[in-house]
């Protein structure tokens, strides 16, 4: 664990402050660790009162560091805006995850990789080609990261999976949430050769407004979205 890595963790943690109060800080402090080492008086000027109180009690050293190592006893890791696996596109959204969490071995986000998605009530067709289209793209050593929902989205994932390809899903809870439920034996399999990837803290529960917010990772992640 790096200083890096501990401001990143800390700052990504606390709790009622979002990317968008996140962002404000950066443009702010600039840095993780200059928001926290600031005075409680100029971190005032900027966020609400309820919001400096969260910032001042997050403060606690040893339980950063011991969350940290809980996670990491779980292969549970993350990466953030400063590490070396943190992909250039993905930086280039209007808001970026600050930290993403994952579980199992990232693609190497620097070769191609597209994003296979659609609709969870597909038809058969639909299903047969996300499919195949998956398994075309993964023998050509084309990474593919989706979504893991119903439908489209695991057809995509199955064809990787189908030749020995790594795949990646990209969730809109923690990535030891395995939603939906009935798709466990391919989040498994998925681990098997790929990773799970999301910027929610491991244990948090599918809310719909989290899906949109893990779409602009997906497409953040790929050069191109079918």
């Amino acid at each position: 664990m790096t200083n890096n890595d501990f401001y990143w963790y800390w700052f990504t943690n606390i709790a009622g402050i979002g990317v968008k109060t996140q962002k404000k800080l950066l443009e702010h402090f600039g840095h993780p660790s200059t928001i926290y080492n600031a005075p409680e008086s100029e971190i005032k000027g900027i966020l609400t009162t309820g919001q400096c109180k969260e910032v001042i009690a997050s403060k606690n050293q040893k339980k950063i560091e011991a969350s940290i190592r809980k996670l990491e006893k779980r292969e549970i890791y993350f990466f953030h805006r400063e590490s070396q696996e943190y992909p250039e596109r993905l930086a280039q959204l209007y808001e970026p995850p600050n930290l993403l969490y994952y579980i199992g071995r990232l693609p190497n986000f620097s070769k191609p990789i597209l994003a296979i998605v659609g609709a969870r009530m597909c038809s058969e067709y639909g299903r047969t080609v996300a499919r195949e289209l998956g398994r075309m793209l993964a023998a050509r050593g084309v990474g593919v990261v989706s979504g893991m929902a119903r439908g489209i989205d695991a057809a995509g994932h199955q064809g990787v999976l189908d030749v020995g390809g790594i795949s990646c899903a990209v969730l809109g809870c923690g990535v030891d949430v395995c939603y939906p439920k009935s798709s466990r034996v391919l989040y498994e399999e998925i681990l098997e050769r790929g990773s799970v990837v999301s910027e929610y803290p491991p244990g948090t529960q599918p809310i719909p407004g989290y899906f949109p917010q893990r779409n602009r990772i997906i497409s953040g992640l790929v050069r191109a979205v079918v």
